[in-house]
């Protein structure tokens, strides 16, 4: 299993990137993908997931609004458009599959920095 993130970078509050996690080695249109983010100091925090078909998403309530998670199961990719940046939002992002309850796969993680 691989996971590569793609698209973080240095912005402006209010400013907007797209993250792409491009995923390898497993059926990818079978499961759920799930973006994280953590912060220096702070616990690594669910941020957004997406169902294996893409038709349910959810959000932790910071984002709501702002974060759209999606998904090409024809690209083998998931993306996480961040709109309305917020220097809170500077973190790592991860993105993350649960192949089973004891199979978890990570990515290598993409910076996002939000400063003015």
């Amino acid at each position: 299993v691989q996971l590569v993130e793609s698209g973080g970078g240095l912005v402006q509050p209010g400013w907007s990137l797209r993250l792409s996690c491009a995923a390898s080695g497993f059926t990818f249109s079978r499961y759920a993908m799930s973006w994280y983010r953590q912060a220096p100091g702070k616990e690594r925090e669910l941020v957004a997931a997406i169902s294996s078909a893409g038709g349910r998403t959810n959000y932790v309530d910071s984002v709501k609004g702002r974060f759209t998670i999606s998904r090409d199961n024809a690209k083998n990719t998931v993306y996480l458009q961040m709109n309305s940046l917020k220097p809170e939002d500077m973190a790592v992002y991860y993105c993350n599959v649960k192949l089973a309850a004891r199979d978890d796969y990570w990515g290598q993680g993409t910076q996002v920095t939000v400063s003015s």
